[in-house]
């Protein structure tokens, strides 16, 4: 599915997104916005993500490094290494602050997040229903949360 818009009296209430291609496709972690954070440039907001999964240096700078940010995520998913231990409560913290620095680094990204106005944001995708709605509206949708939150720290700066 592509970029989507759900109009409620003319007004959009809802922006679905999740492929690059999509018209709000920047919003996917794996888009090519360099970010930095923790003294280092992360190619994009998933490499540091996922890097962040790990309390092994030498394996976040191997996710750091990574050619792309799939590469990072399959790094990051894989179980050949432990993740840190405090990692399910991390994680919703560690997503913030990524996409907080993408955000506020990049402001043409700024620009098109506050240009959704109070519309609902969802990564619709079938394959996550913690941070995507899980295909059909079930999922938490938390990176579409986090967005929205983000959203509103940038209208409160102005």
């Amino acid at each position: 599915m592509g970029s989507a818009y759900l109009l409620r009296s003319g007004v959009v209430s809802a922006v679905y997104f999740y492929s690059l291609g999509d018209d709000f496709g920047d919003f996917s972690n794996f888009a090519s916005y360099p970010i930095k954070l923790d003294g280092r440039v992360w190619p994009t907001s998933e490499h540091y993500f996922q890097a962040q999964k790990f309390k092994d240096k030498k394996l976040r700078e191997c996710v750091r490094k990574a050619k792309s940010p799939g590469e990072a995520a399959r790094l990051g998913r894989s179980r050949k290494n432990p993740l840190r231990r405090d990692w399910d409560s991390a994680r919703l913290n560690v997503m913030r602050k990524a996409v907080r620095a993408k955000f506020q680094q990049h402001q043409e990204l700024a620009a098109l997040l506050l240009s959704t106005g109070d519309a609902k944001l969802v990564e619709h995708t079938e394959n996550d229903d913690f941070w995507g709605d899980g295909g059909d509206g079930s999922g938490k949708n938390w990176l579409g949360r986090i967005l929205m939150e983000i959203r509103g720290e940038l209208a409160e700066a102005g």
